[in-house]
């Protein structure tokens, strides 16, 4: 079957001498797995920078339910970056989220409320030109709405615990220790409330960012199967010192 959508790269591996399968988080079949051929010239339509984490792209595919790994017919970019590719800071934080998304959404089939939150955050990122160091953090939560377990953040009161599992707020302590402290969860009341363009208002330490991302990791590997230690964490938390 022929399909025409929009894709965002979120993995590239290496495949024998001149293939790469790759990843994406594609508008119209959620998530899907291809092998492309990269030609040894220039000339080839495909083109391995094409791949690179979290570009854009229009796709046109041969996909076939039953398998696994589809056919790449055509691709080109579909929204061009000025920005990020020049940003030492912003190509950190991508290949940091590229990795989250991967195993964020794993099972998602086709969400184009998905897509199109993923791709409008991408494309805010790539139009700030500062105070985006919350960016991340927005990021990591706001994607919980669409795959199913973003807090209701009415129930919060000044001193409430948060139930990372039961994915709340509460006055009582849980009879289990995947809580968070009234500390951290003024904090993750606070990030739950932030958009894009007012973030920047809510300051923190480098500290305080890197202990929120870790809770977020830890809420995330609650609520998603087998959701791993991501391997680029260390090199944003390196970032704003």
């Amino acid at each position: 079957m022929l399909v025409k959508t929009q894709a965002v790269v979120l993995r590239t591996i290496k495949y024998g001498e001149n293939k790469l399968i790759v990843d994406f988080l594609t508008e119209q079949e959620g998530r899907l797995s291809c092998v492309v051929g990269i030609p040894k010239t220039q000339r080839g339509k495909l083109k391995k920078q094409f791949f690179q984490p979290l570009t854009i792209l229009d796709l046109e595919l041969d996909v076939r339910p039953k398998q696994t790994l589809h056919h790449i017919r055509d691709a080109r970019i579909g929204i061009p970056y000025a920005t990020i590719p020049f940003d030492p800071t912003k190509l950190s934080i991508l290949l940091f989220l590229a990795e989250f998304i991967f195993y964020g959404t794993r099972d998602e089939q086709h969400n184009p409320s998905l897509y199109q939150f993923v791709v409008n955050s991408l494309q805010w990122l790539d139009g700030c030109s500062e105070q985006f160091a919350n960016f991340h953090l927005v990021f990591m939560m706001r994607l919980s709405r669409f795959i199913g377990f973003f807090p209701y953040v009415e129930d919060y009161h000044e001193g409430d615990l948060f139930d990372l599992r039961a994915a709340s707020f509460t006055s009582q302590v849980p009879s289990h220790n995947d809580y968070l402290t009234a500390v951290d969860a003024a904090r993750i009341n606070n990030l739950l409330r932030m958009k894009y363009a007012s973030m920047h208002l809510f300051r923190m330490s480098h500290d305080d960012r890197n202990r929120i991302v870790d809770v977020i990791v830890r809420y995330y590997r609650l609520h998603v199967p087998a959701f791993p230690e991501l391997r680029s964490l260390d090199v944003l938390k390196e970032l704003w010192r």
